[in-house]
């Protein structure tokens, strides 16, 4: 049985008339009467009187019309279904960020206008470090990720850079330095760090290394925290000082300040990435729509 019979069908019970049922499909009536005879065939009973003056429904014919009606509409729906599944318009995503890029705003804003363009995806968020994200991806855990990345793209990651953002001091707020308006690395030499472990933010710990040995001294941490935005307490806390990823201000924690470096300075990476093997449309609409 096939769904053109159930279309033909119905026309038929609908219509009440051969003639007028094959006017509605656009197809001649002695066609249409062979195809409803077939069906009659196939289920084994005659579904339709024929009369004078059109056709009636046989008791058979009665019983089956509902049952036809929720077949075509069944079908209807998986159609569009599966069509709207190939634009990425209903699934599952599976999103990673680091916990810095969190804050920014470019995230933040790319979640809001995915969740409002495509409201039928169903969305689950997991944050860690970038090293962790990448291994999600490539064991197929996650479907994209938001990541710090470092000079160098992942080869089986397709990565999309996005803006980079500044990298500032963070200082407790009775500092002696937290009166300057910027301040240089330099002036931090022999301060202690609060700073998260490198295993958590490869580039970013990487960078800020670079920057400090550039200004003529090796970074000492005497802190660790287990991730960026942790950093920013223990700065408040008194325990040392730090250069973090500029959104980071949107922490609003009493005992801290923020101040530009002066001169040049570290820039936090972001990016979003996926697999360059990713087929899935929903990643992939969170790609380009990123």
């Amino acid at each position: 049985m096939e769904l053109r019979h159930i279309r033909y069908f119905l026309a038929v019970a609908e219509e009440q008339n051969f003639t007028r049922a094959a006017a509605r499909l656009g197809i001649g009536q002695p066609p249409l009467s062979q195809q409803i005879r077939d069906l009659e065939t196939e289920i084994g009973a005659a579904l339709f009187h024929r009369v004078p003056h059109g056709a009636e429904l046989t008791a058979a014919g009665a019983a089956f019309l509902p049952e036809a009606r929720a077949s075509l509409a069944a079908a209807e729906a998986a159609r569009l279904s599966a069509r709207r599944a190939a634009r990425g318009e209903t699934g599952k995503l599976a999103l990673g960020f680091t916990a810095s890029a969190a804050f920014n705003p470019v995230v933040t804003g790319a979640i809001r206008r995915f969740r409002s363009e495509w409201p039928g995806v169903a969305l689950s968020l997991a944050e860690m470090n970038s090293n962790w994200l990448i291994e999600k991806l490539e064991r197929g855990e996650i479907d994209a990720a938001f990541i710090r990345p470092g000079l160098e793209d992942p080869k089986a990651v397709r990565l999309k850079r996005l803006a980079d953002e500044p990298m500032l001091i963070a200082l407790p707020a009775n500092h002696e330095l937290a009166t300057l308006r910027t301040v240089p690395i330099a002036a931090l030499a022999g301060e202690p760090f609060v700073l998260f472990p490198r295993t958590v933010g490869l580039s970013l710990f990487d960078d800020i290394l670079s920057a400090c040995r550039d200004a003529g001294f090796e970074l000492n941490v005497t802190q660790e925290a287990p991730q960026i935005p942790s950093v920013v307490n223990l700065v408040a806390a008194g325990l040392g000082v730090s250069i973090v990823p500029g959104s980071i201000t949107k922490i609003a924690i009493e005992g801290v300040v923020y101040r530009p470096i002066e001169g040049p300075g570290p820039v936090a990476r972001l990016g979003i990435a996926v697999m360059k093997a990713q087929r899935s449309p929903i990643a992939l609409n969170l790609f380009e729509l990123v």
